[in-house]
């Protein structure tokens, strides 16, 4: 063996264990040079929620956590969980909601049209406010009433925690006016698959679920009310009545990446996402963040 297969070379001195993990931390180091300053963040954070916005969240989180190095976000969703509360006693950062609380930052992010579905059996097709308060509030009981065929009607309701349902009622004037008799279903999953094959039931999802189970074959119909059909484009133009905005909450001190993560949910980067589901929400003037304030304040 000749003096030149016996030397050691550079590399191999920094491999031995000695040098392994300090080659690691170099390059980690540098890796981490490569990332701008704003695009740095080493707190972690947790997003909580109980509705139908959990794929949306999934998709902006990740597309979060690959823009920030460092940034690890961390999703509570359950139907029972209450996020404005939990942001305010610390179980969470940042609360995925449906109405502004006084004592938490809000910012909107998005528009989600609330459809009515029926079996696809059901000849109804369109139905006003009026009928549909009277409906979910007990007063008429028989589809005959609002234009169908004389059988009672099977009200599938939404739990009473979630934001969609207490949007359905403020805008109907229908709060704290449900029959006991209304079954109520935990997920927009849940209350579609009652009501197909049943052509009594009617209830109540967000828009992009409902279209997805139309699209996948589902036999189920959705709904015009007031004559307008549940659409992207009615919802946006808010032709459609029955809508509710998706809106982000957090504490005046939240951390860091909390505050990047809301910055994030209203850049053109998200609105690619949010409009995958929903309507992506634009205030006074098409400028999300000038409703921060004004939002907060009613």
């Amino acid at each position: 063996m000749n003096i030149v297969e016996r030397r050691e070379t550079d590399m191999e001195r920094r491999l031995r264990p000695g040098h392994a993990g300090l080659v690691a931390s170099l390059l980690v180091a540098l890796a981490f040079l490569g990332w701008s300053a704003d695009q740095a963040l080493a707190a972690a954070m947790t997003i909580a929620g109980n509705g139908p916005e959990l794929r949306m969240v999934e998709r902006l989180t990740n597309a979060f956590e690959k823009k920030y190095f460092g940034a690890v976000v961390e999703i509570r969703w359950d139907p029972s969980f209450q996020p404005s509360h939990m942001v305010k006693t610390g179980e969470a950062d940042v609360a995925v909601a449906g109405q502004t609380d006084p004592d938490l930052l809000v910012t909107p992010i998005a528009w989600d049209g609330i459809a009515v579905l029926v079996d696809f059996t059901n000849p109804v097709r369109d139905i006003t406010s009026l009928q549909l308060a009277a409906m979910f509030s007990g007063a008429v009981t028989r589809w005959s009433d609002v234009g169908g065929i004389d059988t009672r009607i099977e009200l599938i309701n939404g739990p009473s925690n979630q934001p969609i349902r207490g949007r359905f009622e403020t805008v109907l004037e229908i709060v704290g006016k449900s029959p006991s008799t209304a079954h109520v279903s935990r997920s927009d999953q849940r209350a579609i698959s009652r009501v197909a094959g049943n052509g009594s039931a009617v209830t109540y999802v967000s828009l992009g679920v409902a279209l997805d189970a139309v699209t996948y074959g589902v036999g189920v119909a959705l709904l015009s009310v007031d004559h307008v059909e549940p659409a992207k484009q009615t919802v946006r133009d808010g032709r459609y009545r029955l809508r509710r905005p998706v809106l982000l909450l957090r504490k005046d001190e939240a951390n860091s990446t909390a505050a990047s993560f809301v910055d994030f949910a209203v850049s053109n980067e998200a609105k690619d996402i949010i409009e995958e589901m929903y309507v992506s929400y634009t205030g006074p003037d098409h400028e999300p963040h000038a409703m921060r304030s004004s939002m907060r304040d009613k």
